[in-house]
């Protein structure tokens, strides 16, 4: 690093119980997937941010890319506890893409409806104002979408209600199909 230049990281582990572990076995056709909102970036991105934006754009929209990322375990562990999740993912580096086909078996695809909610107005302009493909950035960005849950179709709603009562937005975002283990945004 040059002199004045830092870099600041941190992680977290966490312990679970073998029989509780949520690896996405269990996940098949005819699941719903549900997107639990976020509340901007969360730290994902900012290469491309940083290459979209003039510093003076950076400085204008500061407080919308910098907004603090939402953390959900309070939300996630009340629904552990009634083994209502088959699948979980983090919508973070490698976005939709990435993160929801790592936890799909061989024999499925998860197809995600990129109308079934709006998308935040600063994920519209970094796409504008640089000009970046569809698929680009629904692999780069969590477009609205902070983590995913495959729950059973028949659970879906009554998840939804749950989250809402940590003024948490959920909704159906996508379906669990026949397929490769791959992720379709249609």
């Amino acid at each position: 690093y040059r002199e004045g230049d830092y870099d600041l990281a941190g992680f977290c582990v966490g312990v679970v119980e073998r029989k509780n572990i949520i690896d996405g076995s269990k996940i098949k056709a005819g699941d719903a997937v549900i997107g639990l909102e976020s509340n901007g970036l969360h730290s994902n991105g900012f290469s491309l941010v940083r290459k979209v934006f003039s510093e003076r754009e950076l400085k204008k929209y500061a407080s919308e890319l910098l907004k603090p990322t939402r953390i959900y375990v309070k939300p996630v562990l009340s629904l552990l506890r009634s083994n209502a999740i088959k699948g979980i993912a983090h919508i973070t580096g490698g976005a939709f893409y990435d993160k929801i086909a790592r936890i799909l078996p061989d024999n499925v695809n998860a197809r995600i409806y990129k109308d079934s909610w709006v998308v935040p107005q600063i994920f519209r302009l970094i796409q504008d104002k640089g000009n970046i493909p569809d698929k680009e950035m629904y692999h780069t960005f969590n477009m609205g979408i902070g983590m995913v849950l495959i729950v059973e179709s028949k659970s879906a709603k009554k998840i939804i209600s749950r989250l809402s009562k940590f003024n948490l937005k959920a909704r159906v975002i996508g379906k669990v199909i026949k397929g490769k283990k791959e992720v379709e945004i249609v």
